[in-house]
């Protein structure tokens, strides 16, 4: 078996986020579907499956125990760049340091980080201080973490910037599904009932706006029904009901 890390460029502590990250940059390289040669199948294959031990636990401790002994390599210490990020509080350092933590193994520290900076800072925004590729990246990670915690609207409103991005700017490509089955699972299991109503038929007028398809729109405005009903303003809710229907008639 060949060294997995080594085949996704990561140490041998990278962290599920790391080779995540990793992983998405080596597809992006090698699928044979964007570099059109042929002669990268074999290597992606390699890729793919050093992926699916990598993020899979017992196979990962498997792989570990036989052949981590030979590819550790001991840490040179360095500048500590993540206590210069802590130790600033301007908004670029902060943003750095949510990323910086998210994938280093403190990814609790980076959502903890995030979640402070958007209830503090009411401008504040990570992809300001990153290029659209890397925001792109680590968001998508950091929506996987927030979602992971509960955090579903903090979570929605990172892939809501994603998608945008991706329509105005063509990146993700092959994980743009995934951004967007990702999306629609946060609106369809734990928006409406979840979080409170005033916040849900805020993210559901903002999912309508990002062309998710016509059975995702007639859903939301389901949903959206269902809660103008519950809050006593029934003209709107029947008009969401309406517009559903007539969706639900031409799909």
């Amino acid at each position: 078996m060949e060294n997995c890390y080594q085949i996704l460029g990561v140490q041998p502590g990278a962290t599920l986020s790391e080779i995540r990250r990793a992983y998405r940059e080596q597809v992006k390289k090698y699928h044979p579907d964007v570099s059109g040669d042929q002669a990268t199948a074999e290597h992606f294959k390699k890729i793919v499956r050093a992926y699916e031990i990598l993020t899979d636990q017992k196979a990962r401790a498997i792989f570990d125990s036989s052949f981590a002994a030979h590819f550790r390599r001991r840490k040179v210490k360095s500048w500590d760049y993540r206590e210069w990020l802590l130790a600033r509080e301007d908004d670029e350092s902060r943003a750095k340091l949510v990323f910086f933590d998210l994938t280093h193994g403190r990814e609790d520290d980076a959502v903890a980080e995030y979640k402070r900076l958007m209830t503090e800072r009411s401008r504040f925004s990570l992809k300001h201080w990153f290029t659209r590729e890397n925001f792109m990246d680590y968001g998508f990670i950091l929506s996987e973490e927030l979602h992971l915690r509960g955090e579903w609207y903090d979570a929605f409103g990172l892939l809501e910037q994603i998608i945008k991005m991706e329509y105005s700017y063509d990146y993700f490509r092959l994980f743009f599904p995934e951004v967007l089955a990702f999306a629609k699972g946060i609106l369809q299991n734990h928006i409406e009932g979840v979080i409170s109503d005033e916040l849900a038929l805020d993210v559901f007028e903002r999912a309508l706006e990002l062309e998710l398809g016509s059975a995702a729109d007639a859903f939301i405005l389901r949903k959206m029904g269902i809660i103008y009903k519950r809050i006593g303003d029934e003209k709107t809710a029947r008009i969401c009901f309406d517009e559903a229907d007539n969706i639900g008639r031409h799909i």
